[in-house]
């Protein structure tokens, strides 16, 4: 398992970089979104409202990934309906723990892994499904992703991983 060291930054909000970058995350997650929904069920296998909050996070800090996590699903919502009203709370919950946790290993670590980025990919999603589960009761619900979404949160780990090492050189 390849570990790799690279510049992290912990934007604060006094800088405008931090809503540069999270305006550049949450197109992304807006972009996203949008393409794998052309492919039938390509929300709820791909998972991509999480990606670049995951790249956010983890790069430029928690507080950039927070307004990422906040604003992308809310944003999708209200232009495409998507995510649906039923599922908004639990996704922004999933993607408020996935900027905090993070943030978190990012800051604690100051390195990228393979593992570091799988970790916290799990974190977000058993305390994130553990919620969903209380939230809606069903636990069926909660546990979509860990039946329909592995290759998303494959994709999260391995292309989350390679953009923050190799595309987010800076």
């Amino acid at each position: 398992m390849q570990t790799s060291s690279i510049k992290l930054y912990s934007l604060n909000y006094n800088d405008s970089k931090t809503y540069i970058a999270a305006a550049l995350f949450i197109l992304g997650n807006i972009a996203l979104p949008q393409l794998c929904h052309l492919v039938p069920q390509g929300g709820m296998i791909l998972l991509p409202i999480y990606f670049f909050t995951l790249i956010g996070a983890y790069k430029y800090g928690w507080k950039v990934g927070l307004m990422t996590a906040i604003l992308s699903p809310v944003i999708n919502h209200l232009l495409f309906g998507m995510p649906a009203a039923a599922v908004l709370t639990p996704i922004l919950v999933k993607s408020t723990i996935l900027a905090l946790t993070a943030g978190y290993v990012a800051s604690h670590a100051r390195k990228v892994s393979l593992a570091l980025i799988a970790g916290v990919v799990l974190c977000y999603q058993v305390l994130g499904g553990a919620f969903e589960w209380a939230f809606t009761g069903s636990f069926a619900a909660a546990v979509q992703d860990f039946r329909l979404g592995v290759p998303g949160m494959l994709l999260q780990v391995i292309g989350g991983y390679l953009f923050i090492k190799h595309l987010l050189k800076r």
